[in-house]
């Protein structure tokens, strides 16, 4: 389906081409049609520039031609009231009637305004929170989780075939350290003697891990020597939080379709062949017995160690491995990765190295997710008591709840830093935005339940509905607006547009509410009774469908 400011250009465009027949207008090529949303309401709905535009082209007075191009619009389109102001601009007002006719087309055939057919299918993988197997889910890693869980929804909701991804880090020196750390406390649990050295994992969550392996199995892994412990209670550590992490992403409603571990690439000869490919292409060196990527070649500032003298991979070299699987091996159109915003460097040597590959880098799209701080309060120090500065994701959703926890975390751009305020998001006023929108839910649920009670049935009149009222017509404005918001979400990667269009919906009902009265005991109001709660349930939709999309629960009463 088009969106309105699309249904608006062709309107424009289509006047400009009746103008250019009829020889009001020199023929010409038309120039891009900026169709534009004013900031002051008296503007209009719409301000378009063209005859800016055209005016230079055609030499022409611009006012002249707005005046023309105004004149051989459709008079029973879109459009219904013009205004052109100085030096050109032409200012456009939507149509009641078209608008009266959308909340019927709303509920009739809710998919054509909440999804879109913009990605045409396309395979696309989202890979996000991919935190290392270490220990359990903190605060740093929820924004990434949620941006990255949103934007699928997104996507999916544009059309994309979407796979959702978390790789397994269990690769590499982190996880030597951790498998280290894991039998020392092992051991630990059964000689307080045996010392801790500086350099390994110090935190509980090691410690929780090894008790639960005592719990499960006693000692009988003590009688291993060193090598065969750390291997074996890694792996066992591993699977361990791996479940707990998952265990943990479901509280936020996240499900991965895929999990994807950095080791099976070293296992199964997949690494090896992604080196072998880069090493034909000429831009390898070695150097101080470790092989060396020369990527100075390729723009950047210094070479690049894939292979370690000691034969071990760089992370830089298992990421290079790790894509070239994506795109050569499952044959991806597209790829994004959220990265947190301390990563961005490695993106223009990790896009290089793709060149080397036959990869088009412009495939792979980084989202960076920047940090995020707490206002303090009493919910900040509270959990900061409780579990030191690294609050885990579990405690902040208990506190607070899944829906404002992630509400919290989509509500800004993931490119700026924040500071989010826990006690004003777990208020239940009109404060907390998200309450605001869920309790917008619940209310239309509410009032659409009244009148079934009533035996109202409005859906049977559906059509030649007509609205004249201010706050009515702003609403359904509001309405037809989100398939361009989801659009815009999609290709711009932005899912914090969705919050933000929510938080607008829901306010509109609730001016709408305020100043029209929905329910109405007098027959001789039934007409207008049928028609708000036409307009009332085509609100519910789009708002489930904003809520959806979010990962947020749409309550039905509050």
């Amino acid at each position: 389906m088009s969106t309105v400011s699309e249904l608006v250009t062709k309107q424009v465009c289509k006047a400009i081409s009746v103008s250019m027949d009829n020889k009001q207008l020199p023929q010409s090529a038309i120039p891009d049609i900026l169709i534009e949303r004013p900031q002051k309401k008296e503007h209009g709905d719409f301000a378009c520039t063209i005859s800016l535009k055209l005016s230079k082209i055609l030499k022409m007075n611009p006012m002249d031609i707005a005046n023309i191009i105004v004149s051989n619009l459709d008079s029973d389109g879109i459009i219904s009231n013009t205004h052109i102001v100085p030096p050109g601009f032409i200012n456009l007002t939507l149509d009641s009637n078209w608008l009266s006719n959308q909340v019927g087309l709303i509920i009739d055939t809710p998919n054509q305004f909440t999804q879109s057919n913009l990605g045409n299918n396309k395979k696309i993988q989202v890979e996000y929170v991919s935190a290392n197997p270490t220990g359990q889910l903190h605060v740093a890693h929820i924004r990434g989780a949620v941006v990255g869980s949103t934007l699928a929804n997104i996507l999916e909701a544009t059309g994309y075939k979407v796979q959702q991804e978390y790789y397994i880090n269990d690769a590499g020196n982190q996880i030597e350290n951790f498998n280290k750390s894991l039998a020392l406390r092992y051991k630990q649990l059964f000689d307080n003697n045996i010392e801790f050295p500086e350099g390994l994992y110090p935190g509980e969550d090691i410690i929780s891990i090894a008790k639960k392996i005592k719990d499960l199995e006693g000692s009988k892994y003590l009688e291993l020597d060193a090598v065969k412990l750390e291997s074996t209670l890694g792996l066992l550590g591993k699977k361990i939080i791996l479940s707990q992490i998952e265990s943990e992403l479901h509280l936020l409603g996240i499900n991965f379709d895929t999990w994807f571990s950095e080791k099976s690439l070293l296992d199964n000869g997949e690494f090896q062949h992604c080196i072998s490919v880069i090493e034909n292409s000429g831009y390898t060196k070695k150097k101080d017995g470790a092989i060396w990527l020369n990527t100075t070649k390729l723009g950047e500032e210094k070479d690049n160690v894939l292979i370690r003298s000691n034969g071990t991979p760089t992370y830089y070299a298992t990421d290079i491995a790790y894509h070239f699987n994506k795109f050569n091996k499952r044959s991806f159109e597209s790829v994004i990765d959220i990265w947190g915003a301390d990563h961005h460097g490695q993106i223009p040597r990790l896009k290089k190295a793709l060149t080397l590959l036959e990869i088009d880098p412009s495939k792979l799209e980084v989202v960076l997710v920047q940090m995020v701080r707490f206002k303090k309060g009493s919910i900040t120090e509270k959990l900061s008591k409780r579990k030191g500065t690294a609050i885990p994701l579990t405690t902040l959703v208990e506190e607070i709840g899944p829906d404002a926890c992630r509400y919290l975390f989509l509500s800004k751009s993931h490119e700026s830093q924040v500071e989010f305020d826990l006690d004003l998001a777990k208020k239940q006023s009109s404060e907390n935005p998200i309450y605001y929108i869920q309790y917008a839910h619940a209310r239309i649920c509410s009032i659409l339940k009244s009148a079934n009670n009533k035996n109202i049935h409005y859906s049977e009149h559906i059509n030649n509905i007509t609205y004249q009222e201010k706050s009515e017509l702003e609403l359904i404005k509001k309405l037809v607006e989100f398939p361009e918001i989801l659009e815009s979400s999609s290709k711009n990667l932005s899912p914090h547009y969705i919050p933000h269009y929510s938080f607008e919906l829901a306010s509109q009902f609730h001016l709408f509410y305020q100043h029209c009265r929905i329910l109405d005991d007098d027959p001789n109001n039934l007409d207008i009774v049928i028609s708000r709660l036409l307009l009332s349930d085509a609100t519910r939709i789009i708002l489930n469908t904003c809520l959806t999309i979010m990962g947020m629960t749409s309550p039905e009463e509050m």
